[in-house]
């Protein structure tokens, strides 16, 4: 599952350094530089990217620029398999990867982003209705200190 990334190499002038250009955007108008591994960190795609050209040992360094990456590898290291790493940046499943079971991906939901399914009744101790005890309690808390404070302004 995921969408494959379409990849072009292309070479340079500069000895040791290779471009990529994709048909998708990782940085939007944004360049991201990236010097080692521990420069690498975050989320975003070019650092999901970056963390993942550094994990080969091959890289010394790496620029994203919209739609084009820019790689130097390191002396006496092959560029074999970088483009593939590339491709595969928005891969989440392939064949023969066994899926997460439920119980799996629930224990990595935060706490915070859990339904108020705990919560059996309201700030004012009326009972939860079936679609509040859908609503994540934080945000039920704010609703109802917000309902709370246009009642008492009200009069």
């Amino acid at each position: 599952m995921g969408q494959p990334v379409s990849v072009v190499q292309k070479p340079t002038a500069t000895p040791g350094r290779i471009r990529f250009e994709i048909n998708r955007s990782l940085t939007g108008m944004g360049h991201e530089r990236y010097t080692d591994g521990a420069s690498a960190t975050g989320t975003k795609p070019a650092d999901v990217l970056a963390q993942r050209m550094f994990a080969t040992g091959k890289v010394s360094s790496v620029h994203v620029f919209g739609n084009m990456i820019t790689v130097d590898v390191l002396d006496g290291a092959g560029n074999n398999g970088l483009s593939t790493i590339v491709e595969d940046l928005y891969q989440y499943w392939k064949p023969g990867m066994e899926p997460p079971s439920i119980e799996e991906l629930m224990s990595k939901v935060p706490k915070s982003a859990e339904p108020a399914a705990a919560a059996v009744a309201d700030a004012g101790g009326a009972p939860l209705s079936a679609e509040a005890s859908k609503i994540p309690a934080v945000l039920l808390a704010r609703s109802q200190a917000a309902l709370a404070k246009a009642r008492a302004n009200k009069g």
